[in-house]
């Protein structure tokens, strides 16, 4: 048996037609890179994010141009728009007048109380859920001067600051994100917050830096987070396309087994015992597992210590040794056949599992 994550509650909160929390799956988010008053440009990014399996689709709003830019790129989109709001709450309030589906203000920017509960009023004329986006680089003044930096006590400090606000006006619809670039604190915040309160988390580690330091920190930093149960929809942040935080955010769901995107493709790391080119096999499999949206395991394996036993856990496998290799199907041996033709035999191993 596999072992299961056992996910914290969280309160269901609704963004158009995608449920945040409430046990709902995971959701997936990523953020244009386009400027949103390029409604041609952007329009193209979201429908190519949808099309990675994208969720929800963040948007910056800047300006009141922006803001407005909302009901072209809106009434278009495939998935649920969210507008990016800092330092002007009233762009917050012209983001959902044109269709944004929910607004992320910043509480270390967003300005008086005053400012906060009117973004609330407006959301909640429209239906739409608010982002408490506390940020470690933005947090508000006075907490820096409490703290002496910023640390995960003050973000969730920020956090719960800003959620009494919006209770207090009768305001519910919230979801909460505590980012900071360090790993550790970012997941030291959500962990202290998830202890206190049960509003819907958006993860992710802000400022992650390029595509594989920054895939290697949010894989660490949210992946910590959703083994623990912690966590409702995931942002990867990369200085990379957006569909790449995308693909990543799917790999580390399906690595914890929480979603799948399709095959899981499991290769050994390669030794002194590997009897074939084990890269160039595994890039092979790679092109041709491309597009299958199957939920199976494929095993790739280059010798016969720990081949055979990966292999037989798996849906398909396949392990070389020194003059035959072996194809294996839900954990017993189907055939063997010579090293050349290992290739061809897993293609037709995977129409069997098309068929069925």
């Amino acid at each position: 048996m596999v072992d299961k994550i056992d996910r914290k509650y969280t309160k269901p909160v609704k963004v158009g037609g995608v449920t945040i929390g409430d046990g709902a799956p995971i959701v997936i988010q990523s953020m244009t890179n386009t400027r949103t008053i390029d409604t041609g440009a952007t329009k193209e990014q979201v429908a190519q994010l949808a099309e990675a399996g994208c969720e929800l689709v963040r948007l910056a709003v800047p300006d009141e141009d922006s803001a407005k830019a909302f009901r072209v790129i809106a009434a278009e989109s495939p998935v649920p728009l969210i507008a990016d709001i800092h330092f002007d709450h009233r762009l917050a309030c012209l983001a959902l007048d044109n269709g944004a589906a929910k607004v992320r203000i910043n509480p270390g920017n967003i300005g008086s109380r005053e400012n906060l509960v009117e973004v609330a009023r407006h959301a909640q004329k429209y239906n739409a859920p608010i982002r408490i986006g506390v940020n470690a680089g933005s947090l508000e003044r006075n907490l820096l001067t409490k703290y002496g930096e910023a640390c995960a006590e003050a973000m969730v400090e920020s956090a719960l600051a800003h959620l009494s606000v919006l209770e207090e006006y009768g305001f519910q619809d919230v979801v909460v994100s505590l980012k900071a670039s360090n790993v550790y604190t970012t997941i030291k915040a959500y962990r202290r917050f998830a202890l206190n309160s049960d509003y819907p988390l958006h993860l992710g580690v802000t400022a992650a830096g390029p595509y594989e330091a920054g895939l290697v920190k949010g894989a660490v930093g949210i992946g910590s987070l959703l083994a623990e149960g912690i966590g409702d929809t995931v942002r990867v942040s990369l200085t990379a396309s957006p569909t790449e935080e995308v693909r990543v955010a799917q790999r580390i769901l399906q690595a914890l087994a929480i979603r799948s995107f399709g095959p899981d493709l499991i290769s050994c790391p390669t030794c002194g015992r590997c009897e074939i080119d084990l890269a160039a096999v595994v890039s092979e499999v790679e092109e041709m597992l491309k597009g299958l949206n199957l939920p199976i395991k494929v095993a790739v394996m280059g010798c016969v210590v720990n081949g055979p036993g990966e292999a037989r856990e798996a849906d398909i496998g396949i392990t070389a040794g020194k003059k035959h290799g072996f194809i294996f199907r839900r954990g017993k041996v189907v055939r063997t056949v010579q090293p050349k033709y290992l290739l061809a035999s897993l293609k037709e191993e995977l129409e069997y599992f098309r068929e069925v």
